[in-house]
């Protein structure tokens, strides 16, 4: 793939190859968007976009740096994610002291996933290598809720928000969410819903995809000019609740209990 590919993502992407066309490539980036977009994938096309030689500002796919960014080997290529729950301050360490060596290449790229679940000490931390970053390191921070993050390491980087995707190119990750809603406006019994959940959401991350999809469905109806069957104040208290709910899940409340919670809400 290439920087080319992600059309979805509207203008976006052409002022991104612009800038790195014209040598306007920044230190640290922010990568925002749901759980159902692949940021970490959009940020090895940025790389590539940055180091590809042969097709500067896009990425060819075929080189060699294409290739091995392609697939994790990149020599100076560092990924950190978060265990379950956070992005500790040891991880941030560690990454820190391998910024510190001299690439191989022409830079180091460092990409943060679950950079929103850092520690605060964490974020601390990171913060010293954005203000005084090595020449030539680049630093993408991958989001789904950039308000977690200080205002310091905002103000450190530029953001990008990935939206205006179109809905049946993410057609598998909207399958529950979409089966959920229905039960609902079907009015099915609590129990039949969360058996349902029970088999489908199995983990914290598609805890998180379920909300993004539900509230996704929740705006769609918002915006749209037919006859909808949802009231318009029911889909405003809607939102609310999956956003009480993400709230619960990033505080580290048990993800089945805060399903179960949203699905009385609004089931109710």
């Amino acid at each position: 793939m290439s920087l080319n590919d992600y059309r979805e993502f509207g203008k976006l992407t052409n002022r991104i190859s612009r800038a790195i066309e014209s040598g306007n490539v920044s230190h640290a980036y922010i990568i925002e968007g749901d759980s159902c977009i692949d940021k970490e994938g959009f940020a090895k096309e940025m790389a590539k976009a940055i180091l590809c030689r042969e097709a500067p500002g896009v990425g060819c796919d075929h080189c060699i740096i294409c290739r091995k960014l392609e697939h994790d080997n990149y020599e100076d290529l560092h990924i950190i994610r978060a265990d379950e729950r956070s992005l500790k301050n040891a991880a941030i360490t560690e990454l820190q002291e391998k910024l510190k060596n001299k690439p191989v290449g022409e830079r180091n790229i460092a990409i943060i996933c679950d950079a929103d679940l850092m520690t605060d000490r964490a974020q601390n931390r990171l913060l010293k290598t954005l203000e005084e970053p090595n020449p030539g390191t680049v630093i993408f921070l991958l989001s789904e809720n950039t308000e977690n993050l200080i205002q310091t390491i905002l103000s450190r980087c530029i953001i990008y928000r990935l939206g205006n995707y179109t809905i049946n190119e993410n057609a598998a990750e909207m399958e529950v969410p979409r089966e959920v809603f229905q039960m609902v406006l079907d009015r099915k019994y609590f129990f039949e819903i969360r058996d349902y959940l029970t088999k489908k959401v199995k983990d914290r991350k598609a805890a998180f995809a379920l909300l993004d999809g539900l509230e996704r469905l929740y705006r769609e109806m918002l915006v749209t000019d037919g006859p909808c069957p949802v009231r318009e104040e029911k889909i405003i208290e809607g939102v609310n609740y999956v956003e009480e709910a993400r709230r619960d899940l990033q505080a580290n409340v048990n993800y089945k209990y805060a399903i179960r919670n949203l699905i009385l809400k609004i089931g109710g």
